[in-house]
């Protein structure tokens, strides 16, 4: 099998199963940068694992600027060591998000302001690799993506924001609307919450691991954290000091190994400084940017 690593610089790098190093449960691994090629400041965003490059499946990829696209996933079949372009960035914008579908699945993208669009992916046409993409989502001024989501039956969305409070919204909360619309409300962005920091699909059996700017890790079962409807606040999901900020919430599926924090522990330095950076202008931006639910259709 291979494993597709996609970075925020919008580049593809290849690993098989035998380049990985195996280690007991317990051992810290090896730095990514000593396994691929990875350009100073680069960071990987996505990992797939991929058995088959079929051309009846698509990579869909989310830019933090709202750009989406989907690339056939037969064109990442022939590795450099180099790595590929996956997706042809503009000046200031890095890729968010990437997932592997099938072609008629829907697309759920989260804003930094609390707004979150949800549109079919058959509105995106297939693109070549080097291609930039529509827009997907209507952001205001200063406004960032920060999740690309594939809603699943049964799954919950669990949002997060930057003063350490969250919730869980059905993923049948969220209307199918236009692409390139502004959306509706996920979650509402206030003085007490601060901007949406995180959001990831969930499953009752799941727990989180949320992260903090100040090495702060808690991990919570999924089940423990309130079901609430978009236009509400949500509750707390981790207690922060009063400079202290929540940069990061990722998924533990039922059968990860209970090792995961002590793996998420050694990559902490790098993955906080790193949130933290694009979140730094966050609180002057987004607390008043939620204005409404519906937006418009953009003619992209």
């Amino acid at each position: 099998d291979t494993v597709l690593c996609f970075t925020d610089a919008g580049k593809v790098y290849w690993l098989t199963v035998y380049d990985i190093p195996q280690a007991g449960r317990n051992a810290k691994g090896r730095p990514i940068v000593n396994v691929l090629n990875l350009s100073e400041g680069e960071r990987i965003t996505s990992i797939l694992p991929v058995d088959e490059y079929r051309e009846d499946q698509f990579v869909f990829m989310a830019t933090a600027n709202g750009t989406v696209k989907k690339t056939t996933l037969d064109q990442f079949s022939r590795p450099r060591s180099s790595g590929l372009i996956a997706c042809e960035l503009d000046e200031g914008d890095w890729l968010v998000g990437v997932a592997i579908t099938d072609g008629s699945q829907d697309i759920l993208m989260l804003s930094d302001a609390g707004k979150a669009v949800r549109f079919k992916e058959s509105d995106v046409r297939a693109m070549g690799r080097t291609a930039r993409g529509v827009r997907g989502i209507k952001l205001g001024e200063g406004q960032k993506v920060i999740s690309l989501i594939i809603p699943t039956e049964g799954g919950t969305v669990l949002t997060a924001s930057q003063r350490g409070f969250g919730k869980r919204t059905d993923v049948t909360e969220f209307p199918t609307k236009g692409r390139g619309t502004q959306g509706v409300i996920a979650m509402v962005t206030s003085e007490r919450n601060g901007p949406l920091v995180g959001a990831v699909q969930v499953f009752e059996e799941d727990e989180v691991m949320l992260i903090s700017d100040q090495g702060t890790l808690v991990r919570t079962p999924v089940k423990g954290v309130s079901v609430l409807g978009r236009n509400t606040q949500g509750v707390t999901l981790i207690k922060v000091a009063e400079k202290e900020k929540l940069v990061g919430v990722e998924r533990i599926c039922e059968d990860d190994d209970e090792s995961l924090e002590a793996v998420v522990s050694e990559g902490l330095e790098a993955d906080t400084d790193a949130a933290a950076d694009a979140n730094m202008d966050a609180d002057a931006s987004v607390d008043d940017a939620v204005d409404g639910e519906d937006g418009q259709e953009t003619e992209e």
